[in-house]
């Protein structure tokens, strides 16, 4: 059966190969290169099946995650199969736990290694079926232990010094080192805590001085 494919990806060679490599198998394709582009597709396409990948212009952070979010909030049933580089560990959690809404599926750019593989697996999404990569499943497995427990004494320090409301400079003083190596240990903390880049530096803070107050 054919299918109408919304394909979001920003890198156009990937794009346009993956549209062409569906195209082959007698699926029709929309290809979008940005996340408001994807939602604008899905309004006027009406597509059986969205594929897309998480990280999208203009921040390179989570947008197009963001969108499979809002579109599986704002169209029931829609499948969607999110193609990515990494695994992007808190909204991942939120997309594979819809699957009550219709098909959904997360797998890894480099692990897919046939291209009938790739097919079956937008084709099984489209007809609300599930599939994710074995490497996300491990991720998400590891995010239900203690966040805190990815980090390293040194960052812990840095955490705590920070829910007592040291600034980066009252930081760099109490441990007696610059300034760009506590802005290191800190950027270092909000990755390992899964708090993505895309939120604002004041929020990520707080959310990361809570994970440390919960823990």
């Amino acid at each position: 059966m054919s299918l109408r494919v919304v394909l979001a990806d920003d890198a156009v060679l990937l794009r346009e190969g993956l549209a062409a490599l569906l195209a082959r198998f007698h699926h029709e394709v929309v290809p979008v290169g940005d996340a408001d582009a994807l939602l604008r597709a899905v309004e006027e396409q009406r597509p059986d099946v969205v594929v897309t990948d998480v990280r999208m212009p203009p921040t390179h952070s989570d947008e197009g995650m963001r969108a499979a979010l809002a579109l599986r909030r704002d169209h029931p049933g829609l499948p969607v199969l999110v193609l990515s580089q990494y695994v992007a560990t808190a909204h991942a959690a939120r997309l594979l736990e819809s699957t009550r809404d219709g098909g959904v599926g997360y797998l890894l750019k480099d692990r897919v290694l046939e291209v009938r593989d790739f097919v079956e697996a937008v084709e099984r999404v489209a007809a609300g079926g599930f599939v994710v990569d074995p490497e996300v499943v491990r991720h998400l497995l590891a995010r239900r232990a203690d966040p805190l427990t990815r980090l390293t004494p040194r960052e812990r320090e840095v955490l705590g010094l920070m829910a007592e409301g040291h600034s980066n400079a009252g930081l760099a003083r109490t441990l007696d080192v610059t300034e760009k190596v506590v802005e290191k240990h800190i950027n270092n903390i909000l990755t390992k805590l899964d708090l993505p880049a895309g939120n604002a530096e004041d929020h990520r803070r707080v959310r990361a001085v809570l994970a440390y107050l919960r823990g």
